[in-house]
C-alpha cells in the first residue's frame, strides 16, 4: 500500500536499498505497469550479462552469468592478486604445423608456430598482448554494473545500459602508468568489445571470483585459466515505463 507519506516523497531512491535499475515500474505506478504488460503495451528490451568460464587442471567450469559485475582477487583483501592478463585469438585448426609432410624441423615449427596457446571448449586461442599483472584484483562489470562497485572503484560511466560492451578495472595496480596497450586497451581501465575474449592465468596460490556480490563464488588456485567475454545470454527485461506515459 502507497501512503500519502510515500507519495509527498520527492526524492524517489535511497541508498539504503538497491535503487531497481531493473524495474519496470515503482510502486507509485505498478498499475499502469501492469496494465502495459498485460494489454501489449509494455516495451520488451535486453541487458547483457558476462559470461565466465574457469579452466583448471582437470576440469573446464562454466559460470552463473553475472548480471552486474565480477570481482576477481585474492582470499586476503591485504594480499596481492597476481594473474597474467591478455586476449584470446581463435586460431585456424588447419594451422598445425603437424599438417606438413616433413616434419623433420617439428621442434623448430612447433616454436615458431605456437607461442602462446590456450584452450577452451576444445577451441585453440593465441594469448596476445599479456601483461603481467600484481594489484588488488580486478573488477568486470556490464553497462548497468558500472554505476554500483564499478563507479566507486573509479571506472567509467556507461550512459547506454542496453550496451553489449564489458568495462574491466584493475585494482590499485602495481606498474607504472601506461596509457594503452599495443592492442589499444588501456592498462587498468578499458572495455572488451562485442567479440573480444579477455584471458587471465591466475598467479597466486588461492582466489576467488565473486559473481554480483559475495554469495556466489567460485575459488581460483595456481595455474587456472579465466575467459571473459560477453556471449552470456542477454537478460530480458521490460524497459521503465517513459515520462511520456506517466502524464
Amino acid at each position: 500500500m502507497v501512503t500519502l507519506e510515500d507519495r509527498s516523497v520527492k526524492k524517489k531512491s535511497d541508498e539504503r536499498r538497491s535503487h531497481g535499475a531493473l524495474c519496470m515500474c515503482t510502486a507509485l505506478n505498478m498499475e499502469e505497469g501492469l496494465a502495459a504488460v498485460l494489454y501489449g503495451d509494455g516495451v520488451l528490451g535486453s541487458r547483457n550479462r558476462i559470461h565466465c568460464t574457469v579452466k583448471s587442471t582437470f576440469s573446464e567450469t562454466h559460470l552463473v552469468p553475472g548480471l552486474n559485475d565480477l570481482l576477481i582477487a585474492n582470499l586476503s583483501p591485504a594480499a596481492v592478486s597476481r594473474f597474467r592478463m591478455g586476449w584470446l585469438q581463435e586460431r585456424e585448426q588447419n594451422s598445425s604445423p603437424y599438417n606438413n609432410d616433413s616434419v623433420k624441423s617439428s621442434t623448430q615449427s612447433l616454436s615458431s608456430t605456437y607461442g602462446t596457446i590456450s584452450r577452451f571448449g576444445g577451441i585453440p586461442y593465441d594469448v596476445t598482448n599479456s601483461i603481467n599483472v600484481w594489484s588488488s584484483g580486478m573488477w568486470v562489470s556490464t553497462a548497468i554494473g558500472a554505476t554500483a562497485a564499478m563507479a566507486a572503484a573509479g571506472g567509467k560511466a556507461m550512459p547506454d545500459l542496453a550496451s553489449s560492451k564489458l568495462q574491466y578495472y584493475i585494482r590499485e595496480h602495481m606498474v607504472e602508468k601506461m596509457r594503452h596497450d599495443d592492442d589499444g586497451h588501456d592498462i587498468d581501465n578499458g572495455m572488451i568489445e562485442e567479440g573480444e575474449k579477455m584471458h587471465l592465468r591466475w598467479n597466486s596460490q588461492k582466489g576467488r571470483i565473486f559473481i554480483d556480490g559475495s554469495h556466489l563464488i567460485h575459488n581460483l588456485d595456481l595455474g587456472d585459466e579465466i575467459l571473459i567475454d560477453n556471449s552470456a545470454p542477454p537478460l530480458q527485461i521490460f524497459e521503465k515505463i517513459r515520462d511520456d506515459h506517466q502524464q
